[in-house]
């Protein structure tokens, strides 16, 4: 690295990029995102939560999952979905990318948007070129990227108006407290905005406020700025800074990622880069093939799928992320993107 340490380790997980490249990204989303946050925060239009828990069957949960991934365009006969404590996605080989979930009786959103999540991975690793294989051709380009496929598939396309007026029926049919639940309170309910302890179950629109608070505490870290010893301390000061809240304990606060005890510093920053990157894209697949949610009302995955197999699956690692990123959608990676498509949407569910 020239000057930071930092960049030894982030350019593990996100070639070419460095501390100073991701902290605007971060910092600016943040600043965005608070404003927003507390907008959403006044509305007198606060969606119902409680439409998603309880009551939901695990086997029905099954059936509708795998419905939901051959809608999505998953191969089932190049992947399969199981269980396990916590869900994930691997590739074996050409041919073979699995996904995992886990299944929550009080929870309807717990399995789903993970299958939703998992199968965007999946999909990416499936429309890699199988004849390279090995190579950097066939290699996804970096995880950023990933993070980017499958937050389009969860967020853009799972959490879409669109796709629920398409299987919200199929929804309804499978589990009887659907029955009678308007589509938009539905609609509004997945897409509930709460601050809360734990990132892999934050909203769209606080999600990256986790990630930036992680960021900052590991250039610390590696700047030697802050000892191991106070990182608890720092923790809580910067959740309640970020979100308002302050975990009660170590296990909801600052243990409960697992990279850091992995070693996997410079990796949390491709979380957030993987939702620029997945605005942008689905910005621009608009541009090349229209607006996609009536697509998605009438059950149009395909063109979608297909236009990222093009402009970013089949290319491997021919290019850079952000370098890919110039190139499919004619603009460097701009966190603006982001911040609009959040207003847009959040701002229609909310009525601010």
């Amino acid at each position: 690295y020239a000057r930071e340490p930092y960049d030894a380790l982030l350019d593990t997980f996100e070639p070419g990029e460095t501390a100073a490249s991701v902290a605007p990204v971060l910092n600016g989303l943040a600043e965005a995102i608070v404003r927003l946050l507390d907008r959403l925060r006044g509305s007198a239009h606060q969606p119902d939560p409680t439409i998603l828990k309880g009551g939901f069957d695990v086997a029905a949960q099954r059936r509708f999952c795998r419905v939901a991934l051959d809608i999505l365009g998953f191969d089932s006969g190049a992947g399969r979905l199981d269980v396990s404590a916590h869900p994930f996605s691997t590739t074996i080989g050409p041919g073979d990318s699995r996904i995992t979930t886990r299944y929550v009786p009080d929870s309807f959103g717990e399995a789903f948007f993970s299958v939703a999540h998992e199968a965007g991975h999946a999909m990416y690793e499936m429309g890699l070129p199988a004849v390279h294989w090995g190579t950097p051709r066939g290699e996804s380009v970096s995880l950023g990227v990933h993070e980017s496929q499958s937050r389009l598939w969860e967020n853009f396309v799972a959490r879409s108006l669109g796709f629920w007026r398409h299987v919200f029926s199929m929804a309804q049919a499978a589990f009887p407290k659907l029955k009678g639940v308007p589509l938009e309170a539905f609609h509004a309910a997945v897409n509930h905005v709460h601050p809360g302890l734990i990132r892999v179950d934050a909203d769209e629109v606080t999600y990256n406020l986790h990630v930036l608070l992680r960021f900052e505490l590991e250039l610390k870290l590696l700047r030697h700025e802050l000892a191991v010893a106070d990182l608890p301390e720092a923790w809580n000061q910067g959740m309640t800074r970020l979100l308002g809240i302050t975990p009660p304990d170590f296990a909801s606060g600052v243990m409960q990622d697992v990279h850091w005890s992995g070693g996997l510093i410079g990796y949390f920053p491709t979380y957030t880069l993987g939702n620029v990157y997945a605005a942008q894209l689905f910005e621009a697949a608009e541009r090349d093939l229209g607006e996609l949610e009536p697509r998605f009302a009438r059950g149009e995955f395909r063109p979608l799928l297909d236009w990222l197999r093009e402009k970013v699956h089949g290319r491997g690692m021919t290019y850079r992320a952000r370098d890919l990123i110039q190139e499919v959608t004619g603009a460097a990676p701009d966190p603006g993107k982001l911040v609009a498509y959040l207003e847009r949407k959040f701002g229609g569910v909310y009525g601010v």
